[in-house]
């Protein structure tokens, strides 16, 4: 039988078949996804084939179909273990928040980074506008403004009030979107405003920190009754990049990409050389200096 992997705990694997059965898998023997060493070698999302076992409503897994695409992190900047949040997508959406907890932009542009490593579509939700004073939601438009410029599209909403979250149905809507971001940022709230029959469980701010307390212990996909499915993941804390080459950096910002044949030298690093298109639109404001900064950064940093 044929069926998508819709939750993970690990050891076992929760499979939807078409017909609407849900039956729980384990693995058979071990299997290795080629050329990639991730902590799960299934992860939810996939297409896989599995036979079920006698009389208990259980399976085994025994094939893994090919991927069209993933969104997968190394734990931490120095770690080798990877784990992959989710596969075969259409999108995948990053909710940000700008205080309770704040979401830095190096957590957001690496996302990116990696959503277009895989050629995946990025969408980007900033919440929690109902809490933003005037200096936040200055800094809101600002951020709307860059992200926007760079070709991804941006979305200001409230999961508390239900401001504008139309919209987000509407970009959901016969898609597999993948969401994801830090603890607290309000996934499982924004997922249950706009579907309110799944109920997912959510938990108040640590007050002490002003972080999010983890809600989501195991990614997880969900049917939309309007159409589509969303993949509810746990909190991340870092998003490492994951064998990405630094030559091929640039590439995964779409507003350097757009420039990068109108550098004078072909193997242009877009940091010292002469005759670099993409530093003389850093210069003239049409790249970000904050996104130009951030490439820096991830360039500099060996460990990454």
């Amino acid at each position: 039988m044929e069926g998508i992997v819709i939750k993970s705990t690990g050891s076992w694997y929760n499979v939807l078949s078409p017909d609407g059965t849900l039956t729980d898998c384990k693995l058979r023997g071990k299997f290795k996804v080629s050329g990639i060493k991730t902590t799960n070698p299934i992860a939810v999302g996939d297409h896989v084939d599995f036979r079920v076992l006698g009389e208990e409503n259980t399976g085994m897994i025994t094939n893994i179909h090919p991927r069209k695409n993933y969104i997968i992190r190394k734990a931490t900047k120095l770690s080798k273990v990877s784990q992959i949040l989710a596969a075969n997508l259409d999108q995948a959406i990053i909710i940000v928040t700008l205080a309770e907890p704040r979401t830095s932009t190096g957590f957001i542009d690496r996302f990116l980074i990696t959503a277009e490593a895989y050629h995946i579509p990025a969408v980007i939700i900033f919440n929690k506008t109902d809490i933003y004073k005037k200096e936040k939601m200055n800094e809101l438009a600002g951020l709307v403004e860059i992200y926007t410029a760079a070709g991804y599209p941006c979305f200001c909403v409230s999961a508390l009030t239900g401001d504008r979250t139309e919209m987000v149905k509407e970009i959901l809507k016969d898609k597999v979107s993948l969401i994801a971001g830090h603890s607290g940022v309000g996934k499982s709230a924004l997922i249950n405003c706009i579907e309110p029959g799944l109920n997912l469980k959510i938990q108040a701010i640590s007050k002490a920190h002003l972080k999010g307390v983890h809600t989501t212990t195991f990614a997880r996909m969900f049917n939309l009754s309007f159409g589509g499915f969303i993949i509810d993941t746990p909190g991340i804390k870092e998003f490492g990049l994951y064998d990405l080459e630094k030559s091929t950096l640039a590439e995964r910002y779409p507003e350097m990409r757009a420039l990068m044949h109108s550098c004078r030298y072909t193997n242009c690093t877009h940091l010292h050389e002469p005759g670099c298109a993409v530093k003389e639109a850093v210069k003239n404001g049409k790249i970000s200096k904050m996104r130009y900064n951030g490439y820096i950064r991830i360039m500099s940093d060996e460990n990454r």
